[in-house]
C-alpha cells in the first residue's frame, strides 16, 4: 500500500518553537539553509526513486523560487504551507485568509500549476480553528493534512478520525488527511501514539515506526502520512538561544535523522498525497 510522504519546507529559524525569539521582521537577517537541505532531499528522493508532496511556506518560495521550480521539476507535489507561519488559532479568520490566499497564489505562480493542498503550520487546525477548513473550501483547497488527533500543547483534536475523510463545510466539501497515529491499548490504558515522523522520527527507532506503519497498511488497511522538514537533515544549523523544551524539541536527533529517514524510503512504498486521493495532476 502506498503512503504519503510529506516535507514541510521552511528554514530553521521560521519553527513555531523559536517564536518568541526570533521575531518575523528578523527573518530575512538569518542565514537560509532550506534551499540546500531541500536539494540534498530532493537528491536522496531521487536515489530511492520516491515522488512526495512538498507543502512549502510561501515565504521561502518568494525567496527561492527555483527551488519550487525545481520540486516540481523533477516531479514533485507543490503543497501550500502557509506563507508567514503563525498559528491559525492566533491569527483569526481575516488574516488566515490573507495568508493562504497570498501563499496559494505564489506558488501557483512560480509553479504554473494548481495547488491542491494546505497543512497549517505546527498543525494549528484545533478545535479552536475549524472554521479555518470553511476558508480552506472557498480559497480552492481539494484537501488538508493539518488536523493531529492526539493531546498536545500546541496542536491536536483528541479523539478525531484517524484516516483520510471528508469534511463537509459552508465553502464545501474538503478532503482531511490526518496525521497519522497508531493505537495502543494497554488494560483499561487507550493511547494514541504519533508514528508520523518529525521530532517523533527523531525520537523513536526508525524500525518502529516502520511496523507501526505496516500495521496500518496491513491490519487496519489504511495508508499513513510521514513528514519532516529539510532542517531536521541539517545537524551544522545554527543554534537559537531559546527555553531548554524547544530546544530539545529542534535539536534532538539531528544528526541521525537522515538514517531513519533513508531507512523508511529504502522499506515503505511512498507517493505524493495527491496521488493517493486520485487528484489529477
Amino acid at each position: 500500500m502506498l503512503n504519503a510522504l510529506t516535507i514541510d519546507v521552511e528554514d530553521y529559524f521560521q519553527v513555531s518553537a523559536f517564536e518568541r525569539h526570533v521575531r518575523r521582521d528578523e527573518w530575512d537577517h538569518y542565514p537560509l539553509r532550506v534551499e540546500g537541505n531541500t536539494s540534498r532531499i530532493l537528491d536522496m528522493l531521487d536515489e530511492f526513486g520516491v515522488k512526495a508532496t512538498f507543502f512549502v511556506l510561501g515565504w521561502v518560495a518568494e525567496r527561492c523560487p527555483n527551488l519550487v521550480r525545481e520540486i516540481n521539476r523533477r516531479g514533485h507535489e507543490i503543497a501550500c504551507h502557509g506563507y508567514g507561519h503563525e498559528l491559525i488559532y492566533r491569527i483569526g479568520p481575516d488574516k488566515f485568509r490573507k495568508d493562504v490566499h497570498r501563499a496559494k497564489t505564489v506558488l501557483e505562480d512560480i509553479s504554473g500549476e494548481k495547488v491542491y493542498g494546505y497543512r497549517a503550520p505546527s498543525y494549528s487546525i484545533t478545535g479552536k480553528s475549524l472554521w479555518a477548513l470553511d476558508i480552506l473550501a472557498e480559497e480552492g483547497f481539494s484537501y488538508d493534512s493539518s488536523i493531529f488527533p492526539i493531546i498536545h500543547d500546541i496542536y491536536g483534536i483528541p479523539g478525531g478520525k484517524r484516516f483520510i475523510h471528508d469534511i463537509v463545510t459552508q465553502g464545501g466539501n474538503i478532503k482531511e488527511f490526518p496525521i497519522s497515529t497508531f493505537p495502543l491499548k494497554i488494560g483499561w490504558w487507550h493511547y494514541r501514539m504519533p508514528i508520523a515522523g518529525g521530532g517523533y522520527l527523531r525520537l523513536f527507532p526508525a524500525p518502529l515506526i516502520g511496523r507501526a506503519i505496516n500495521y496500518i497498511n496491513i491490519r487496519e488497511r489504511q495508508p499513513t502520512v510521514v513528514y519532516f522538514h529539510p532542517w531536521e537533515i541539517d545537524p551544522d544549523q545554527p543554534r537559537i538561544r531559546a527555553r531548554l523544551k524547544s530546544r530539545f524539541r529542534h535539536y534532538l536527533n539531528l544528526d541521525r535523522m537522515e538514517a531513519k529517514i533513508r531507512f523508511l524510503l529504502n522499506n515503505i512504498k511512498f507517493s505524493p498525497m495527491r496521488d493517493i486521493l486520485g487528484l489529477k495532476r
